[in-house]
């Protein structure tokens, strides 16, 4: 009786180790890019973004927020003339075709932008954080949005107000629910 005890716990810790394991991500997306009147308590403008996309989770739709500082920064990855501003607040929601969300908060980002050119290379990182249906039990990883913005509309000042998005996304999500997740690829 003991040791089937001890096999049935062995089991358990196998299968909870497999569903914890990190599983990577890659999805590309587009989308648009716009001011908001969500205040993240920065002093800053908030940016809101949405996104659509389809990748290893499968189809997918992400409404996410950011604030950067106030001012540009010195940065060796984003040389002058270009201007550089840290993002400093945000998080987003990853919404599935089955229903399922996948909860994220911004840990550090950046957004080049190069007026020459008229486009701004932005990078978000996020961690995760939870998360409904097949993500219930989703207890980290880290995703980053790596995104070229472009400018579409611009305001009678001429400062662009509305922007077109194309990137990708890669890192790793934890705890995603191995039985559901091909079910949701297959739709």
């Amino acid at each position: 009786m003991k040791h089937i005890a001890t096999v049935a716990l062995m089991l358990n810790l196998g299968v909870a180790s497999v569903y914890a394991q990190e599983k990577p991500v890659s999805m590309e997306f587009s989308g648009t890019s716009a001011p908001s009147t969500i205040s993240l308590g920065t002093g800053t403008p908030t940016g809101e973004y949405s996104l659509a996309g389809n990748g290893t989770l499968g189809p997918f739709t992400l409404r996410a927020v950011s604030a950067g500082t106030a001012s540009p920064q010195e940065s060796s990855t984003c040389p002058s003339p270009k201007l550089y501003f840290p993002t400093i607040a945000g998080g987003g929601v990853f919404r599935f075709r089955d229903g399922s969300l996948l909860k994220v908060h911004l840990t550090e980002g950046s957004d080049c932008i190069d007026l020459a050119a008229q486009e701004a290379l932005c990078i978000r990182t996020f961690q995760v954080t939870g998360g409904t249906g097949r993500f219930e039990d989703a207890s980290g990883g880290t995703v980053t949005l790596t995104e070229t913005v472009v400018p579409v509309l611009a305001d009678a000042s001429n400062h662009p107000v509305f922007f077109a998005v194309t990137g990708e996304l890669t890192g790793t999500v934890s705890g995603v629910d191995k039985g559901e997740e091909g079910q949701e690829e297959r739709q």
